[in-house]
């Protein structure tokens, strides 16, 4: 009888007292009126001039949290705060059931999520199956053989913009992944290094500014867009600038690396980053109970999902890696792929083909996944000691497209993100017929300028002298007798706007101050891009 009472007590303390993830959501934020107010005390000029180039108002959802809250929570019994998010409202905390629970006392609590759904419910099990932990970011393989990047960049026609001068100047572009060790010291970064590309970044998982550390998955994910080593290896926007965040925890898998991405991309938000780039995919957990399920691939279940389509409202462009499960018996994209607007990207080979690792569609609610593709079999990319390796996964087509849309972009620096989404949705090779293999299918950006073959058109259009002192003068076919000229700031503000013809083909910038414009070239047509440099 005694053995008997004692496993009971066993039973129940383990039931009772064991350690569950959960989110606290908070009802209001008092002190909201404040800071919409006072814009500059919640975001910095360059997020304000994002929402203010398209036409994106401020809400709730950027104000910060209450810190009156933060503050009883971290007090109550028993309970750590992981993570926080003033997008969601909410913290990500740690407890027992007991202790959580006690939360919704709180005067200001609206309600209490377990990452553990049974808990929110009666507690009887849901009958559908969850799949087993797994680790997008590690399911990569590399053989040490040096390789071209041509291929890889010339498949999206992205050597178009590249030739144009369209390299990703101007735009920021937030690496969201598991640890960057080796960028500050190997040889293909030392172009972001010395001219200062790296504006920054956070480890989240351990709460320091020590970056440069972690698992090398995000160095060769960086690599494939700003790494560079001649005759080996050239990123997909080597003159993009970039902030690199550590939000995936290499020694474990549980939720609260989804609500550390989320913590991220409202920080990559504040800085004013045009696009977030994220390799990593989150589906089964360490604690199958926290696993998610296919029918959560709907872009409003997960935590991580719900985030990105936030930071797509804000503005910026959100690219996600498709995953690689396709052959596994749970084929389907995770969060944050099944995001609404999210840019999935899944994998093909040189040859087009798709990988068969690479995870396929639809998300739950039947749309279109992924949305894009581009190479992850054979990507090459560099390593933590600098040597070009050739690495299989959709962690490398993802950024690969990511730096291309930052050259479109800049190409096109009027342009919304929901535009330039819908630009490249367009112009790739299945749009007319996408399926749940290849989406929308491998985008042209070349295609995205009306221009198939940049030296075709070189002898018909230049743009001279560049850099300029004060004049430019616009060279291009009588067959396109009047023009329109339209100069932008790098903030996409605009500066001067023109009517030009064939006789009058001058236009002054004397009245700029020196550094860097982007123009756009209007006539019946023709339309060009471009950036001149005002000395």
């Amino acid at each position: 009888m005694k053995h008997y009472y004692t496993f009971l007590l066993l039973v129940f303390s383990t039931v009772m007292f064991s350690q569950e993830d959960a989110w606290v959501y908070f009802k209001d934020k008092p002190n909201s009126q404040h800071f919409l107010d006072n814009p500059s005390e919640m975001l910095s000029a360059r997020a304000l001039e994002r929402r203010t180039n398209q036409n994106i108002s401020l809400d709730l959802a950027d104000v910060p949290l209450e810190e009156t809250y933060i503050t009883q929570v971290k007090s109550a019994t028993g309970i750590t705060v992981m993570a926080q998010s003033k997008w969601m409202n909410a913290l990500h905390i740690r407890g027992t059931q007991t202790d959580i629970k006690a939360l919704k006392l709180l005067s200001f609590v609206d309600k209490v999520v377990f990452a553990d759904k049974t808990l929110n419910t009666t507690g009887k099990k849901v009958s559908e199956n969850k799949i087993a932990q797994t680790k997008d970011k590690l399911k990569t393989s590399i053989d040490y053989a040096y390789g071209n990047s041509a291929n890889q960049i010339q498949m999206l026609n992205g050597q178009v913009l590249h030739q144009q001068n369209f390299t990703g100047s101007g735009k920021i572009i937030a690496v969201i992944d598991a640890g960057f060790p080796g960028v500050n010291t190997a040889q293909p970064f030392q172009n972001l290094i010395t001219n200062n590309q790296i504006l920054g970044g956070y480890n989240f998982v351990a709460r320091n500014d020590n970056f440069y550390s972690g698992d090398d998955h995000g160095t060769m994910v960086l690599s494939t867009i700003g790494g560079y080593k001649e005759n080996a290896l050239v990123g997909t926007a080597p003159s993009a600038s970039f902030y690199l965040f550590i939000t995936e925890d290499d020694a474990t898998e549980n939720p609260v690396e989804e609500s550390l991405w989320v913590e991220a991309a409202e920080r990559a938000d504040y800085f004013g980053v045009d696009i977030i780039t994220t390799s990593l995919g989150y589906f089964g957990f360490d604690n199958a109970n926290y696993s998610h399920t296919y029918s959560d691939m709907n872009g409003i279940t997960n935590f991580i999902s719900r985030g990105a389509e936030i930071a797509f409202s804000k503005g910026i462009i959100v690219v996600a890696s498709a995953g690689n499960e396709g052959n596994t018996a749970e084929p389907h994209i995770g969060g944050p792929a099944d995001g609404v607007s999210v840019i999935t990207v899944g994998s093909v080979t040189a040859a087009k083909v798709k990988s068969t690792f690479s995870s396929i569609g639809p998300s739950f609610d039947n749309r279109i996944k992924p949305d894009v593709m581009a190479q992850g079999t054979a990507a090459v990319v560099s390593d933590t000691n600098g040597n070009i390796t050739t690495v299989n996964g959709t962690s490398f087509s993802c950024p690969i497209m990511a730096g291309m849309i930052a050259c479109l972009w800049q190409a096109f620096p009027t342009k919304t993100n929901k535009e330039i989404r819908k630009m490249i949705l367009q112009s790739s090779d299945k749009y007319a017929a996408p399926n749940n293999n290849y989406g929308y299918g491998i985008p042209n950006f070349g295609g995205t300028l009306g221009v198939e073959d940049y030296q075709t058109t070189l002898s018909v259009f230049s743009v001279y002298p560049n850099p300029a002192q004060t004049t430019v003068s616009f060279k291009f076919s009588e067959e396109n007798y009047n023009a329109s000229v339209k100069i932008y700031s790098v903030l996409g503000q605009k500066v001067i706007e023109k009517h030009i013809t064939n006789q009058d083909p001058i236009l002054s910038v004397a009245s700029l101050q020196s550094g860097l414009y982007f123009y756009a070239f209007d006539a019946d047509g023709l339309h060009k891009t471009g950036k001149i440099i005002k000395q």
